[in-house]
């Protein structure tokens, strides 16, 4: 509870300093234009109401298919050893899931705080305004967390599925299933997410802006902790139960391992629950700084601010029907190149799905733009096909980016095959330095893909004439190419279902390689006859395995192609976001450009912070990870029967435990800086603020795509001398289960973490930036802020000192006595 004190006494203290403070006129919060008498001529005169309303009726034709493909999962023939195994995952995550909704209340109040203090105190909204406000922030937590939720569901139901699909010698079908699971959930959460929004835009009318902004700090809280926790979790798991691979020569997913259940728990908290958290939050979040750009540009234009916010909210709904007229199209083209195949490459048909997305979405896209603006009045001619084009960038970088993604981290990379080579003679030191070098490289080139499109769009946003250009007022001229920044984070999501659909086929084909060891159906009796009599066919075990061992190193190549898509996404529209900082501060006191300009020293000293922020954070949930695992490890090498078939029930439960506690410290030290970082340097100088929320965003671009495909190219080495050379057991296998235990928290935890805290720093940034600049006293704010930078390095001394692993107590006089108490001196693993 002493952690949870020092941050409230800081709320209290900031809310005790500002009473009595004098305010500035409200134009901090966002105001949406009037909507209602927006129509299309290009269109035949539709109303921008009609096509709201439209979206609605998309968005639960969507959220049904989602959900009949979950009940088309579930009806699915699977064995009731395998069905049972996939059971006691689900009541795992279950319990998991539960204790993260009450960790997320906790951190609700805090910013619910915030929020109240901000449009209660200062701006003096009535308490039922507040009150819907702070409500759409919890719907937007809601909205993660249920959504997640249903991933881990259907997934849970999937992995059983797909496992005793791979007995039929039919690797279609089997690949089919874990994607049919993904496209319900990719499709189920951009419905969910587009709903809100649009009921938010249409139904909320001049209380829309402030909603918006709540919700979207609300999924964007509900991510970083889902995925935060998520990602500390599974990697714990994960390396406890590899290590056990070594340490008593077991085979994978071996049973008697207390660490298995604890690890499939973890491939869905971590693989599935916070990329469904982290997508529906990326999607909506990308949503609002748009929104909050042109309301904040366009205010003197309303009828062409009201305009571009409902073309944009028409091509979100259109990318439902995009991408499910695409997988449609994949699965029939796939049927018919792969359907009787005993053996093809398993990334092929995802591959496929990606490439037919991207190019349904950027036909639909220009259709669309050009029926809904080429003949609105007051636009330009051109601005249609300038618009399509810019979003085109990104929906290419949608595609193109898994490209460069799988040069990296594919079973068939050079770089992959490199790592492996290394470890022949190498062994693990030079399995990890090869794995680094993957990494450092495929930082390079992504980064020049993303910048080379990004270069395209600022052509296309700025060129001589450009109606881009036209659009800004005089003042914010300058803020085209941000516009355009925005619309290729846009253009990014264009094929967002798809894009988690293919992320979610990972953790399916984990869990389902784990499932059939963990069945033991092999060894039980008389199971040949049984499967023929009750399921009509006869099993073919050793091609079952080889099956899903493929199907999993294909799992893990596409989930590291979504994560640099979700992290590119981060930052490009962060970017856009910060703009909308810059603009409310243009609005507020002018000269905004003078004071941005690189040679300001609070500039400078802004990308400083940032910079030195993200190298804690990927250090903080490392340690995390590193501590929460050392703990598994001694409890599962004490508890480790040999002689007997499975672990307890009760070991298991304690692995997951120590996971599960080990997630929420780490998380709560994470969470505490970011949230009081956020509100100091935004009081003591929002440009020293906004170099902060830059170097954020691009350091932790690059951070995260370095760690990302060093992680998967360690990751995929491992499966190289499993699947490909089959050399399980050996020492090229040990050295390989090192370099993928090293990579774990690089692919899994720290890289995958960086996309909602760039984005949750950026939002609450906004509302706190708007917090600052509304008071006048600068004495004042600087206290503020001094006492929140206090308690961000109190927990930055925490996140480290407090998580350390304790000192062995190794004898006396420096003379080591073994056995010697792994636990510490103090015995701390035994607390309870």
């Amino acid at each position: 509870m002493r952690k949870y004190k020092i941050i409230l006494w800081a709320l209290a203290m900031f809310c005790l300093c500002s009473f009595g403070t004098n305010v500035w006129a409200g134009e901090a919060d966002i105001k949406i234009p009037d909507l209602t008498q927006v129509t299309f001529p290009g269109l035949f005169n539709v109303s921008g109401l009609t096509l709201m309303y439209l979206g609605i009726l998309l968005c639960a034709i969507g959220a049904l298919f989602g959900l009949v493909q979950y009940k088309q999962t579930k009806a699915l023939p699977v064995h009731k050893c395998m069905g049972d195994v996939s059971h006691t995952i689900w009541e795992t995550c279950k319990t998991y899931l539960t204790q993260q909704g009450k960790f997320l209340v906790i951190l609700w109040v805090l910013i619910a705080a915030c929020i109240f203090f901000y449009f209660k105190v200062l701006e003096g909204q009535t308490l039922g305004h507040v009150i819907l406000i702070l409500a759409c922030s919890v719907l937007g937590i809601l909205g993660s967390y249920g959504v997640a939720w249903f991933g881990i569901r259907i997934n849970t139901v999937s992995n059983s599925r797909a496992s005793f699909s791979a007995l039929k010698g039919n690797p279609f079908a089997t690949l089919g299933i874990p994607l049919r699971s993904g496209m319900s959930v990719g499709l189920l959460l951009v419905c969910v997410e587009l709903f809100f929004m649009i009921c938010i835009l249409v139904f909320l009318k001049d209380l829309a802006g402030p909603c918006f902004i709540g919700f979207a700090i609300g999924e964007s809280l509900g991510a970083s902790a889902l995925r935060i926790c998520g990602g500390i979790f599974t990697k714990i798991a994960d390396i406890g139960s590899d290590l056990m691979k070594i340490i008593f020569k077991l085979p994978e997913d071996d049973p008697k391992n207390p660490g298995v259940i604890a690890d499939c728990t973890g491939d869905n908290a971590g693989d599935s629950v916070g990329p469904t958290a982290d997508g529906f939050e990326t999607y909506g979040v990308t949503g609002v700084a748009l929104i909050a750009f042109l309301a904040l540009a366009l205010e003197k234009a309303p009828m062409v601010c009201a305009t571009l916010i409902i073309w944009i909210f028409t091509m979100r709904a259109l990318m439902i029907a995009t991408s499910l007229i695409s997988y449609f199209l994949n699965q029939a083209f796939s049927q018919a190149k792969y359907g009787h195949q005993k053996d093809f490459d398993f990334e092929a048909p995802l591959t496929h799905l990606v490439w037919i997305t991207s190019a349904v979405s950027i036909g639909v896209t220009f259709a669309a733009s050009y029926f809904l603006l080429a003949k609105q009045p007051g636009f330009e001619g051109s601005l249609w096909w300038v618009l399509s084009a810019i979003i085109s960038c990104g929906t290419v970088a949608g595609a193109l980016i898994p490209e460069f993604t799988k040069i990296f981290v594919s079973t068939t990379s050079k770089h992959v095959r490199e790592v492996t080579n290394c470890s022949k003679h190498g062994g693990a030191s030079l399995n990890i330095l090869s794995g680094f070098v993957a990494g450092n490289f495929s930082a390079f080139w992504m980064g020049l893909c993303i910048l080379a499109l990004m270069f395209i769009s600022v052509l296309l946003a700025t060129y001589s004439g450009s109606p881009i250009v036209a659009l800004m007022p005089d003042t914010f001229k300058f803020a085209a190419p941000i516009f355009a920044f925005g619309l290729v984070a846009f253009g990014f999501l264009g094929m967002g279902p798809v894009t988690i659909a293919v992320d979610s086929y990972g953790p399916v084909t984990d869990n389902a390689q784990s499932v059939y060891e963990l069945s033991q159906i092999e060894g039980r009796p008389g199971i040949k006859e049984d499967i023929e009599k009750n399921f009509g066919f006869q099993p073919d075990f050793e091609n079952a395995k080889y099956q899903l061992e493929k199907g999993d190193g294909a799992g893990n190549t596409f989930k590291a192609t979504a994560k640099p898509v979700l992290i590119g996404t981060a930052v490009v529209g962060a970017t856009t976001m910060v703009f909308g900082i810059i603009i409310l501060l243009q609005n507020l006191f002018g000269g905004v450009i003078e004071h941005l300009s690189i040679v300001q020293p609070e500039i400078i000293l802004g990308l400083l912070a940032g910079g030195a922020v993200i190298y804690w954070f990927t250090g903080a949930s490392t340690q995390a990870v590193v501590t929460g695992a050392y703990r598994a490890v001694v409890y599962i090498k004490e508890h480790m029967k040999l002689d007997a078939k499975t672990a307890s029930e009760k070991d298991s439960k304690e692995v997951v435990r120590i996971c599960t506690v080990y997630a929420q410290k780490g998380m709560w030290n994470i969470f505490a800086v970011i949230f009081c970082m956020a509100l100091a340097l935004a009081f003591f100088n929002p440009y020293f603020f906004i170099g902060y929320l830059v170097a954020i965003a691009f350091f932790g671009l690059f951070q995260a795509i370095f760690m990302a495909n060093a992680g998967g190219a360690w990751d995929n080495a491992k499966k190289i001398v499993e699947v490909d050379l089959r050399q399980k057991g050996t020492d090229l296998h040990a050295a390989t289960v090192v370099g993928d235990t090293v990579g774990d928290p690089f692919k899994d935890t720290s890289s995958v973490a960086m996309n909602p805290v760039i984005k949750f720093t950026t939002l609450f940034g906004l509302l706190a930036t708007q917090i600052a600049v509304t008071m006048q006293s600068q004495g004042v704010k600087t206290a503020i802020g001094a006492v929140f930078l206090l308690v961000a390095l109190v927990f930055v001394y925490r996140s480290f000192y407090a998580m350390r692993i304790p000192e062995e107590n190794a004898g006396t006089n420096g003379n080591l006595v073994l056995p010697h108490d792994v636990h510490g001196a103090k015995g701390d693993l035994a607390k309870r």
